[in-house]
């Protein structure tokens, strides 16, 4: 009797393998796949964090450089009377420096009204006008609760807020036309 063979059947497969990812392919697969879980990490932080208080950073505290007004050439004065005293009193807290507790300590150091009293020269009516800008100015920025310029001045560390101030202030008066 003949032999009969039976044939296995194999099927030969009709697609070809998967060729392997190019390098740019894996890359942004990658990409992709980073850009996810950063996002996914940027929500869970702010969910995680948003119970926190947080009080907004005036980049004048943070950002400081050296006084060195000897180098620095002087600013170009305001044509305005209050303007121009408020900005000679900050050129002058500058180079002489600001004291607290006093209007002018044993280093010739001045607080904002020693200061302003001095660059007033005499001049009440000035003084005062530049005493009422500094005070519209301290309040814009920190409210009506603060009674005095002097209060203000002793409130403070470190000279940075009450200078910020005297140029803000001398701004304020530029713009008013005084």
């Amino acid at each position: 009797m003949p032999q009969t063979h039976t044939a296995i059947d194999q099927a030969v497969p009709t697609t070809a393998p998967p060729t392997a990812l190019s390098i740019d392919e894996r890359m942004a697969f990658i990409n992709a796949a980073m850009t996810v879980r950063l996002e996914e990490a940027g929500v869970a932080y702010e969910v995680n964090t948003a119970h926190i208080p947080i009080e907004p950073v005036d980049l004048g505290d943070v950002v400081t450089v050296p006084l060195t007004p000897t180098l620095q050439p002087p600013p170009t004065p305001y044509p305005t009377p209050v303007a121009a005293l408020l900005q000679r009193a900050h050129c002058r807290l500058l180079t002489s420096g600001w004291c607290t507790g006093a209007q002018v300590d044993e280093d010739g150091a001045r607080c904002l009204y020693g200061v302003i009293h001095a660059e007033a020269r005499g001049d009440q009516n000035l003084e005062s006008r530049g005493l009422e800008v500094l005070m519209d100015a301290i309040r814009r920025r920190f409210g009506d609760h603060i009674d005095s310029v002097p209060s203000f001045n002793d409130a403070h560390g470190s000279a940075l807020v009450p200078m910020r101030m005297l140029d803000q202030a001398a701004d304020l008066a530029h713009a008013r036309g005084l």
